[in-house]
């Protein structure tokens, strides 16, 4: 079966454990959004997945081939990261040319198509690339390599709220034509919960939740109404998270709610993504 396998994978920096023993699965046909605070160590599973950096323990498979030194499997893997590869005095236009030679699936009628969308003179140096304008290239590069395994770390950096929503437009489209496997790592939890089909929450370097985000926001539930109405109902409900405001509280509960069993005096509400996410990764 075609996928992407992780299994008890584990990598340390010094003293900081970075990622500490992860089990993952990723595969084709799907979106999928790996989300994780600061330092939750994102970056260096996308890193370890694509061969950029080694873990110190478990194994890490692409169609069932390990991607370590294996030029065979790294070539169906494809990470935008937040910096820029290609030399500062190349065109864009000659980047792409660049980019046919390493992804013999590339599509370059489909990279200047994505730069004509997001206004980008391919004309211009690499060096006279604004951050956006950097992000808008990188993205026209990422969603025309054709890999069966596309990784998309912090994919918005620099966008402004136009070019954003553009960018979801054109990355559904592209999925409609070429359904691949997806990986969005990001801040923006709230604009891509639309797009993700599966969550993987990562804290401090360990799997914290996998699971559809269908069936996570059906789980979600935020509980109003009198502290001690709160207090009492969590006895039975564990919540994930609480805030008090005056007389005020709010529970946030993560499971399966009999409504016909919430008192009148409490109000209960639907958790979006990134409420569940803040609740789940806060000390």
């Amino acid at each position: 079966m075609k996928k992407i396998e992780l299994k008890n994978v584990s990598k340390a920096f010094g003293q900081v454990q970075a990622v500490n023993d992860v089990s993952l699965t990723f595969e084709p046909g799907k979106i999928y959004g790996l989300l994780g605070r600061n330092g939750a160590g994102k970056s260096t599973l996308l890193n370890m997945m694509t061969g950029r950096v080694f873990p110190d323990a478990g194994t890490i498979t692409v169609d069932g081939e390990s991607v370590i030194e294996n030029d065979r499997a790294m070539g169906k893997l494809y990470l935008m990261g937040e910096r820029n590869f290609y030399p500062d005095g190349m065109r864009i236009r000659d980047a792409f040319c660049w980019a046919a030679k390493f992804y013999p699936n590339f599509d370059s009628e489909n990279a200047n198509h994505l730069a004509k969308k997001f206004d980008l003179n391919t004309k211009r140096k690499v060096k006279e690339l604004s951050t956006g304008m950097s992000t808008m290239f990188r993205l026209s590069v990422a969603l025309s390599t054709g890999a069966p395994y596309i990784f998309l770390d912090e994919p918005v950096l620099g966008l402004d709220a136009v070019h954003r929503d553009l960018f979801y437009k054109l990355l559904v489209e592209q999925f409609e034509r070429h359904p691949a496997c997806y990986v969005i790592s990001t801040h923006l939890i709230e604009e891509v919960a639309g797009l993700i089909e599966e969550v993987f929450i990562i804290r401090a370097g360990e799997l914290l939740l996998r699971e559809s985000t269908e069936r996570l926001l059906a789980r979600g539930y935020t509980v109003t109404g009198p502290v001690d109405a709160v207090d009492a109902f969590v006895e039975d409900h564990p919540s994930i998270g609480e805030d008090q405001l005056g007389g005020l509280k709010s529970a946030y509960i993560l499971g399966s709610l009999d409504m016909s069993k919430v008192p009148e005096t409490l109000e209960v509400s639907k958790l979006n993504l990134q409420q569940l996410f803040v609740q789940l990764t806060k000390e």
